[in-house]
């Protein structure tokens, strides 16, 4: 241990010795907290976490990383921080993420939009995660291990326990959601652009979610927005598709794959309409090219999507024509129960086995849906074998 020329505590590579989670509290005045005005627990809760005290400035970091203020700030907003004017806010470690980035452009690896745009999806990602776990495990608080610990100081202990831990799952998941993705990409191959894909787009939305935010109390609201959420995410998952992002009482998921999007969405429908606690529950999908940028998917097949989402029956699936077609094609549906009757009498007819089909499709009116004109939702059930 040396002390550096603040006089705090710190080790070579500057990172701060928390106290013993058993030890009291000390909220004294870190890193001259009385000057700044901030809280000093807040200072030593953001010692632990950062591993490093505050030693520049914005302008002393942009120069010692050696790129420049414009740049610098730049990197710094689009990962979601406020200005700090002239504070002394930066650590060794914001200088060194500044280098870092700003090396990839130098290196020609990433364009200095590109570097931008990955700090600010990273921050935007990182700050939903951090917001729901400081949350949740304050939540799980009920007592304070001590007697006389308020809430707020439980939080120094539970970090410095949890910190390692999470710190190593984070980096876990990352590295396999990053697999899983290039795994994507070179199944892609051919795709002349792969920020443009053919994807199936689905929206999940619970009916009459307005009606239930007058009546319910908030703690009811947020256990069944959460159950529905997590119910999502999870049959999402399994099924091969993924989740593009909740909306509370919304979800946006994607697959590959037609027929996967397809039996997800059959697969939402029946699992929620088993759950008498859970509202009903109503899916549009559409099928085409999709842009695709910092994990969400835009364009007009999105769009599509959701209002067919809007016009769809409680407890049913309406997709577009170009879904119906792709099932079709893939010999997932037949085009109709007539032509499904022929391919089955043929194929009697020569020994062979009928052609089996997951779902149906049965063609609706047409109507207008605002902003993409004409459509012809199509009702998509599962297909039960008829009757001999």
């Amino acid at each position: 241990m040396t002390v550096d020329d603040t006089g705090s505590g710190a080790d070579a590579d500057g990172r701060v010795d928390p106290p013993p989670v058993s030890a009291p509290l000390d909220r004294g005045d870190p890193q001259g907290a009385a000057e700044s005005g901030e809280d000093p627990l807040a200072l030593r809760l953001e010692g632990l976490i950062l591993g490093a005290e505050r030693r520049y400035t914005p302008f002393q970091a942009a120069r010692t990383a050696g790129v420049s203020m414009e740049l610098a700030t730049r990197f710094w907003r689009a990962m979601g921080f406020a200005d700090v004017g002239q504070a002394k806010a930066f650590t060794e470690a914001d200088v060194l993420a500044l280098r870092r980035l700003a090396g990839l452009v130098e290196a020609g690896l990433l364009s200095e939009a590109m570097a931008v745009q990955v700090a600010r999806s990273t921050g935007q990602t990182t700050a939903r995660l951090a917001g729901w776990q400081m949350d949740s495990f304050l939540e799980g608080l009920t007592e304070p291990p001590e007697p006389g610990m308020s809430r707020t100081e439980v939080t120094y202990p539970i970090i410095e326990l949890l910190l390692p831990e999470l710190e190593e799952f984070l980096v876990y998941v990352w590295r396999r959601q990053l697999a899983a993705s290039a795994g994507r990409v070179v199944q892609a191959g051919d795709d002349e652009e792969m920020v443009d894909r053919r994807l199936a787009v689905g929206f999940a939305d619970l009916v009459g979610f307005t009606r239930l935010t007058r009546r319910m109390e908030e703690e009811e609201l947020g256990e069944l927005v959460e159950a529905f959420e997590t119910t999502a995410a999870d049959l999402v998952a399994a099924r091969g598709g993924r989740l593009i992002k909740t909306l509370g009482d919304e979800v946006l998921y994607s697959a590959d794959d037609a027929g996967v999007a397809a039996e997800i969405a059959l697969l939402l429908i029946e699992t929620m309409a088993n759950d008498e606690t859970m509202p009903e529950l109503r899916v549009g999908m559409a099928f085409g090219t999709v842009t695709t940028r910092m994990g969400d998917v835009f364009g007009t097949t999105v769009n599509l999507a959701s209002r067919l989402t809007s016009i769809a029956p409680r407890d049913a699936v309406l997709v577009d024509s170009a879904f119906a077609e792709e099932l079709i094609r893939s010999g997932e549906a037949p085009a109709s129960e007539a032509e499904a009757a022929e391919a089955a009498a043929k194929a009697e007819k020569e020994g062979e086995e009928p052609p089996t089909y997951r779902f149906a499709l049965q063609p609706m009116w047409q109507r207008p849906v605002r902003g993409l004109g004409v459509v012809e939702p199509w009702l998509l059930t599962r297909r039960h074998s008829a009757p001999a």
